[in-house]
């Protein structure tokens, strides 16, 4: 185990990780200074990693904040973070797949959808994930299955984050998403620059070449745009 700080939004806040623990991003400060939380909603943080954005829910007011993550150790490692801050009476974490670890009954106000989202080849040479493994060969297939499985964890009214960019095949997540749910909103977006080794490499340029990565020149840089949208579940009629 490690010490990292997190500096985003509730911050500064000391936070443990290990080998396997993906690291707060600056995807997960957009999705914090979105987030929104009202005083007793029941929140998802699906690929909770640390454990960061379900602490922020739950000092923002959630009465209970169900965390998930396929690293081994998550459980460990985001308990122990909870109980540092003062929130673990509020939090359970679960180790597995997306959603299949959590009790039937559980359902939503609000999920966090911050799953991993750039291309296998591209995961495997950034080194920003401990596994080495992105979110499928397009960076699209596991945030699709993540809507796709979220729809029936979201109570009615019920809103989800979605985090998206153009490292991956952007438009393919906006489809199954528009699919899912009422409706689509972008709450905010941030061109992050690319570090020069991974916007050289051949699977890079492969990908761009492809269409599926799209980057902007900056001077002598490359950028890529994040965005985070939410999503609302469709009221009763």
């Amino acid at each position: 185990m490690h010490s990292i700080t997190w500096k985003g939004r509730l911050g500064p806040l000391e936070l443990q990780a290990s080998n396997h623990t993906f690291e707060p991003s600056t995807i997960s400060q957009l999705v914090a200074n979105v987030l929104e939380v009202e005083e007793g909603d029941v929140v998802i943080d699906v690929g909770c990693g640390t454990g960061i954005l379900g602490i922020i829910a739950a000092k923002l007011g959630a009465s209970r904040v169900y965390g998930i993550d396929a690293s081994p150790d998550v459980v460990e490692v985001a308990t122990a973070n909870a109980t540092a801050h003062g929130v673990a009476d509020k939090m359970q974490f679960f180790q597995g797949d997306l959603f299949s670890p959590l009790p039937e009954d559980v359902v939503a106000d609000v999920i966090i959808g911050d799953v991993s989202g750039i291309p296998d080849n591209l995961a495997a040479e950034s080194g920003w994930f401990p596994s080495r493994v992105g979110g499928g060969p397009r960076g699209a297939e596991l945030p699709m299955r993540m809507l796709r499985e979220a729809g029936r964890r979201l109570k009615e009214g019920g809103r989800l984050l979605l985090p998206t960019g153009t490292l991956q095949d952007e438009n393919a997540i906006l489809d199954v998403a528009r699919s899912v749910f009422a409706s689509l909103k972008q709450l905010t977006d941030r061109m992050i620059p690319l570090a020069a080794p991974l916007a050289e490499s051949k699977s890079l340029r492969e990908l761009v070449d492809a269409g599926i990565v799209k980057l902007t020149a900056r001077g002598s840089r490359f950028v890529w745009e994040a965005r985070v949208w939410e999503c609302e579940k469709p009221q009763p009629v």
